[in-house]
């Protein structure tokens, strides 16, 4: 059983990554705009960088 941040941080990062396959696989294709397609490129990049930095601290965390 793992104790309750290491459990925080993995649901977490489960989540970005989960919102990260929305964006990239439906929500740029279906954007209206050109705008609104920066919009979702801009958000997709914020999520990798999220990703990246919860998988660190779960593997300082462990």
């Amino acid at each position: 059983m793992t104790n309750n941040n290491l459990h925080n941080l993995m649901t977490q990062m489960t989540q970005e990554q989960k919102s990260a396959w929305r964006i990239e696989k439906h929500y740029m294709d279906e954007s209206g705009s050109d705008e609104e397609k920066a919009f979702w490129e801009s958000l997709l990049s914020d999520k990798k960088t999220h990703i990246a930095e919860l998988k660190g601290l779960i593997k300082s965390a462990m």
